[in-house]
């Protein structure tokens, strides 16, 4: 039987390929980006910057969060909270599932930047910090409390590992698509992820806040 801790990061892969497969994260991207140039290496060439935005999305929420729950010694509100955050968030993404209109006027060539605010604007981020405030709790059970370098190196971790995986899922199926399946494999066979995507961030909310709320103790 796994452990919380491996539990956890389990989870922070599979969000990473879950946000990967997903089109909105920027994976039509690269496929276009190769066509437009008709090269191979310009599918990869997106790496760098759809990487580098997603990080910063998920750093910028990520750190935060481990900062005031090292200020509040773990208290079980927070955790609620946090999760009760996550699903309202997600409540609104199925109320309102269109993109901001400022995401259209974001150039293609400024792929880092646009990947940032695709991934803050879906949330993205919040869906990993309701598992980045469980390996929060589990080091300060450990340990009596949470040292504050430990939980920003937790989160810092958690944000690199979780890009890895979204590029990685992300780029491959940008290359066969490129390569092998071509277009008609996404104007044919592709369907819209926005609401599985929002009712996944109300899945996460209810569970972190039910999870909080039995929890046994509250260190703080």
């Amino acid at each position: 039987m796994l452990s919380a801790e491996a539990a956890a990061w389990l989870g922070v892969v599979g969000f990473g390929v879950y946000h990967g497969l997903n089109p909105s994260m920027g994976w039509p991207l690269a496929v276009a980006n190769g066509l437009a140039a008709r090269r191979d290496a310009a599918v990869f060439a997106t790496v760098l910057p759809l990487g580098v935005g997603h990080l910063l999305a998920m750093a910028v929420v990520l750190v935060p969060f481990t900062l005031l729950a090292w200020y509040v010694e773990w208290s079980r509100a927070l955790r609620i909270g946090a999760g009760l955050l996550v699903l309202g968030f997600g409540v609104f993404r199925l109320a309102r599932p269109r993109h901001p209109r400022f995401l259209a006027r974001v150039p293609p060539t400024r792929l880092a930047w646009w990947s940032f605010l695709m991934a803050t604007a879906h949330g993205a981020g919040l869906m990993l910090v309701p598992i980045a405030l469980g390996l929060c709790a589990s080091e300060a059970a450990q340990h009596g409390h949470l040292a504050i370098g430990t939980g920003v190196a937790t989160a810092v971790l958690m944000a690199l590992v979780h890009t890895a995986v979204m590029i990685a899922c992300g780029l491959a199926l940008a290359w066969t698509v490129y390569r092998w399946l071509g277009l008609r494999f996404i104007t044919r066979s592709w369907f819209n992820l926005e609401a599985v995507w929002a009712a996944s961030l109300v899945l996460t909310g209810a569970i972190a806040a039910a999870m909080a709320w039995t929890a046994p103790h509250d260190l703080g």
